[in-house]
């Protein structure tokens, strides 16, 4: 970071971590006043028996007021959709919640902050707060939102539950959109391993490596500062050490652990250097056209951005390489990075990731569409990239047919 600028390190939810610390969340919601709790979820965790272990809390006895669930929304899709953040805000009006609970990954917690931020502002329908693709509201607008709001992480990769950002994918338009409010996180984020250990090998995988990506987007930021770096450099390290163990292992609470810290780690160091994210702005637009999962989307391209675009990476690829345990002697810069970008591949590689899009069908008719979902994509804001490039990474990482 240059001394003439000035930064924002900003983490506003408190953290309770471990096994069971699920059974806290009722004293914590009367505790912060609540009455009438909106849960959201999705069908896969209700069928999965995540969503009772969490509502079994709220069957225990307890002193005082009693905060209840008076209803339970369990329609949220995959990238959290903007009519599903609809559908849910009419429901929460309709049972008159006054506070929420999201049990889930990215795509719950991205639902139930935009809840949030609909009923706050008084929003029917989303899409009309975000009418330019990306809505930013700092302080002092950012106002404190007085809706009690507890999310429980059911994955390790996203950290939403920590972040002030919610991605709400518009399919009218097929755009991923951005709401970063800093009262958008959730006043307490439970981080319990038991609720991830039943996450398929797969999703273990993907999710992990969307942790790290945002850990090394955020290492390289031109906005990064001390801070972030140092939560950065330790969600590296602890995802190089655990995401492998809770891949091979999901039942290994300790990895699993790690990997939930590693991940509300990598997600602070993002948001405060929120800066140049080229990989994120691929990610967004094969995600928002092909309906690839995030964290698959970012696993399949993080090497390959990192070796199309060296300048980004090449101040701080020592920083990466130590963190990774990547063994260097006497390399220059490029010689480093070059070690780095392969040790992510193979890393990647033995988790069961693919090395590319082949499995989701693009085709040559596909690429102008592509490109301009790249160029448009919120994130190109701050980092905007040429066609030539962009054109470049979209070909290692598609298996094109032509028609």
């Amino acid at each position: 970071m240059k001394a003439n600028t000035q930064s924002n390190f900003w983490i506003r939810s408190s953290i309770y971590s471990g096994p069971n610390a699920r059974s806290i969340i009722p004293d914590i919601f009367n505790g912060l006043g609540a009455q009438r709790i909106l849960l959201v979820s999705d069908v896969g965790l209700e069928k999965a028996g995540v969503v009772k272990k969490v509502v079994e809390s709220f069957e225990l006895p307890i002193l005082g007021t009693k905060a209840e669930i008076v209803g339970q929304f369990l329609g949220v899709k995959q990238d959290a959709a903007s009519e599903c953040v609809n559908e849910a805000l009419k429901y929460a009006r309709k049972v008159n919640a006054d506070a929420i609970l999201a049990i889930g990954g990215g795509s719950v917690m991205d639902t139930a902050k935009a809840l949030k931020y609909g009923l706050f502002q008084g929003i029917t329908d989303i899409n009309d707060a975000i009418p330019r693709g990306y809505l930013y509201e700092g302080f002092p607008k950012a106002q404190p939102m007085n809706i009690p709001h507890i999310s429980v992480a059911t994955t390790a990769g996203t950290g939403s539950e920590v972040s002030p950002i919610a991605v709400i994918y518009n399919e009218h338009i097929k755009v991923k959109m951005n709401i970063y409010n800093v009262f958008l996180s959730s006043d307490v984020a439970i981080l319990d391993p038991e609720l991830t250990i039943g996450l398929p090998p797969e999703i273990t995988a993907f999710t992990g490596a969307d942790a790290l990506t945002h850990a090394i987007e955020a290492i390289v930021s031109p906005a990064a500062t001390s801070i972030t770096d140092a939560y950065a450099f330790q969600a590296i390290r602890v995802i190089e050490k655990n995401l492998p163990r809770a891949v091979k292992d999901g039942a290994n609470i300790e990895a699993r652990m790690e990997m939930l810290h590693g991940s509300m780690m990598g997600i602070t160091a993002f948001c405060s250097a929120l800066n140049a994210i080229p990989v994120h702005n691929f990610a967004h637009a094969f995600g928002a056209l092909f309906r690839i999962p995030h964290g698959l989307a970012n696993a399949v391209l993080l090497p390959v951005v990192m070796e199309s675009i060296p300048e980004l990476y090449l101040q701080k690829a020592h920083l990466i390489a130590e963190a990774f345990k990547v063994k260097i002697h006497d390399e220059d810069p490029k010689g480093i990075l070059a070690k780095v970008v392969e040790k992510i591949r193979v890393f990647l590689s033995d988790l069961g990731l693919p090395l590319d899009f082949s499995d989701y069908g693009i085709r040559d008719s596909d690429m102008e569409g592509i490109l301009t979902a790249v160029m448009k994509d919120p994130a190109a804001t701050n980092y905007p990239m040429s066609s030539e490039l962009i054109m470049s990474v979209v070909s290692r990482v598609s298996t094109v047919s032509i028609n």
